[in-house]
């Protein structure tokens, strides 16, 4: 079995946990059913290609993310090589995308208040609020159950994720996370009290749903009848909303963007930050996020300036 850990070896910077994750998410659903020996450059290229194309209900992966399946890939196929079993590695002639730092687009101040403004009423609105002022991503905020929301402590704990197998009209269920690491958040009081909304406003639906109701994954947002949500239902409405008030290049991640460019502006440190948003480590924070403590870091010379000429003026 070349996925099974012989084969993985020492792909770095992924953990093994990590790997683990993208072989059972991408390349054991779309490669799995192939026979070794029938794998070659031009499936996999596809595989590749694939990957990276914008769907319906989810997010593209990002070059970097491909570049790191393409590293377990390539692993496992040249250890199969070594044993014999194949006569070359399909993946040496593959073309991988170009890694391109994307610029973020946060909302800004104003941006948010028009936002907030804007999805009043919406059936999405209070899941939209609590993407905006956690951070969270659209799988992780579409999978959270009520288990993991403390309102005792305050806290949310972030485990688990809403994902769709990969195949044509694949099931949804809920997966371990991007990285395999648990995380809890402690987000603002007033953020709590959302969420006691969301928990009153689905007791209405069950009731009026009565014997239709079914929520077995104890999820804290679902339609009227207790089901998951669909992504791509979400999406579509967060780009209505976005377009409104004159953001149609806002994504649904940049609300994950917002939540982070304020929590840095109000004084939060790279290190919480990274923790709150599930980052790997504070330099990929900073990485993303740096132009923000540059700006920081200007307007306080800018602040000192005026102070010390206050100073020699007086």
């Amino acid at each position: 079995d070349i996925w099974s850990e012989e084969y993985l070896g020492n792909v770095k910077p992924l953990t093994v946990s990590a790997y683990k994750t993208s072989i059972k998410n991408h390349l054991k659903p779309n490669l799995g059913a192939i026979k070794l020996e029938a794998l070659n450059t031009h499936t996999i290229q596809g595989f590749y290609n694939a990957l990276g194309e914008e769907k319906e209900d989810e997010e593209p992966l990002s070059a970097k993310t491909i570049k790191n399946i393409h590293g377990i890939l390539h692993r496992a196929l040249k250890q199969a090589v070594l044993n014999g079993y194949i006569r070359y590695n399909p993946t040496e002639a593959c073309i991988l995308p170009r890694i391109v730092k994307k610029d973020i687009m946060p909302l800004d101040e104003a941006d948010t208040k028009l936002f907030l403004e804007a999805i009043k009423g919406d059936p999405f609105e209070l899941l939209f609020t609590v993407t905006l002022f956690t951070g969270l991503r659209k799988g992780e905020v579409l999978g959270l159950t009520w288990n993991c929301v403390d309102f005792l402590r305050g806290t949310i704990l972030v485990e688990k994720q809403l994902q769709q197998e990969k195949k044509k009209k694949g099931k949804y269920y809920l997966a371990t996370l991007k990285n395999d690491k648990p995380r809890s958040v402690t987000p603002a009081p007033w953020v709590m009290q959302i969420l006691r909304k969301q928990k009153l406003k689905q007791a209405e639906d069950c009731i009026a749903a009565g014997s239709a109701w079914s929520n077995p994954d104890n999820l804290v947002f679902t339609n009227p009848l207790g089901g998951h949500l669909v992504p791509w239902t979400v999406s579509r409405h967060y780009k209505e909303i976005v377009a409104s008030i004159g953001r149609p290049d806002a994504r649904f991640h940049d609300l994950r963007h917002s939540y982070a460019v304020a929590a840095i502006r109000s004084g939060d440190d790279i290190k919480t930050v990274q923790g709150n948003l599930g980052h790997a480590t504070a330099s990929f924070t900073l990485d993303v996020y740096g132009h923000v403590t540059d700006q920081m870091k200007n307007a306080s010379a800018a602040r000192m300036e005026a102070y010390i000429k206050d100073i020699l003026s007086a």
